[in-house]
């Protein structure tokens, strides 16, 4: 289970055997979501406050691309394009 950032308390990461399309877990104590890195869409969530949904996805933007070059690198997508 890579971990690509933590911050303010927030885990962002990846499983190991991840499927398309790109996107980041985040969790923080019980709290847990997915985002969809194109979209920039919630795909789950589990308790989790609208604000701190806002919160969250301001980070997600801020580090969007350390997150897509993470998924690049560790599942190697670049050379089976």
């Amino acid at each position: 289970m890579p971990t690509v950032l933590r911050i303010d308390g927030y885990r962002f990461f990846f499983f190991s055997d991840e499927h398309l399309p790109k996107h980041i877990h985040v969790e923080k104590a019980e709290m847990y979501l997915r985002i969809d890195l194109e979209s920039m869409r919630v795909t789950d969530s589990y308790r989790i406050s609208s604000k701190e949904i806002k919160k969250v996805l301001a980070l997600t933007q801020t580090h969007r691309e350390l997150f897509i070059g993470a998924w690049n690198e560790y599942f190697d997508t670049d050379s089976k394009n």
